[in-house]
């Protein structure tokens, strides 16, 4: 049975130094000087914006695709006076709720299972039709039956952002528990290793890198979930924000809604990556300092 994870496997850190390649980028380790990594971000920025404001403003029509100048007033808008469904820091509070237990639930999901899977064949090639049958339907599509189900409170827009979440962590949990070396597990089995302690020791560290690279791009599902949610029906949130500046045709508050829920999940990002370091640190940094020598 096979069930492969839809994300770049992310034990191949393990084998590549972490200050070269695709994961170097990613990362910002460049090797070029921080300062000037800085500059060229803020030049590049400020000549796609510059260059957005003078199409807008000669060449493209500024209603239907905005200006930066009018985006920003909208954002500046939105944190002064408020938005048409309260306070805008009310309405993040929502998001945020629904997409961190969303995210949550999920996540602590998608591993148990996941682990559990990876390590019990039998379960795995019972299971695998139903999976791939479950991980096929358009999940987005899903918000409205929740709708249905759960009403148009917290539990729809959590149920959407978990199936969101699911699938994303579950492969590679799975992936992770299965690329554990067999020779250690067996290994660790003759020492008189129970079943909890060559989990607790062995396959869960073995597979965190796995879990955590999922985990990455697990927040940005579950805020899409949260915010298809409140596309679907509330009366609070980003996503009704957005709703709304669409069926007024208000490309600016559609951009603002978009950058506000940007920023989010680049703040969540930062945490997990912070989250991610130090649940690592244990892990030996020969490889890296070999390379780099």
């Amino acid at each position: 049975m096979s069930l492969d994870t839809r994300t770049p496997p992310a034990a191949a850190q393990d084998a590549v130094p972490k200050n070269t390649g695709a994961w170097a980028f990613l990362r910002g380790r460049t090797g070029q000087p921080k300062w000037l990594v800085h500059v060229v971000r803020v030049v590049l920025v400020a000549a796609w914006l510059g260059s957005w404001e003078l199409a807008a403003r000669t060449v493209i029509d500024p209603f239907y695709y905005s200006m930066p100048s009018k985006i920003w007033a909208k954002l500046v808008d939105w944190f002064t006076v408020g938005t048409a469904q309260g306070s805008i820091w009310s309405n993040i509070a929502v998001t945020l709720e629904e997409a961190v237990v969303g995210f949550v639930l999920g996540t602590v999901a998608g591993i148990v299972l996941g682990v559990v899977l990876g390590r019990s064949r039998f379960l795995a090639d019972v299971l695998a039709p139903f999976i791939k049958a479950a991980n096929a339907i358009p999940r987005i599509v899903l918000a409205s039956l929740f709708v249905i189900w759960f009403g148009l409170g917290l539990s729809s827009k959590v149920a959407t952002a978990f199936v969101l979440v699911f699938f994303a962590v579950f492969f590679n949990a799975f992936q992770g528990a299965r690329e554990v070396d067999k020779v250690l597990v067996d290994n660790a089995r003759i020492l008189g290793a129970s079943r909890w302690d060559l989990m607790r020791s062995i396959i869960l560290p073995s597979a965190t890198s796995w879990i955590l690279a999922s985990m990455h791009v697990a927040f940005g599902f579950a805020l899409i979930g949260a915010i298809v949610g409140e596309f679907t029906g509330a009366d609070k949130g980003l996503g009704i924000l957005i709703n709304h500046a669409q069926g007024n045709f208000d490309a600016a508050g559609i951009y603002a809604g978009m950058i506000v829920t940007t920023v989010i999940a680049l703040g969540a990002e930062w945490l997990i990556s912070k989250a991610e370091a130090r649940l690592t640190a244990w892990r030996p940094s020969s490889v890296s300092q070999t390379a780099t020598a």
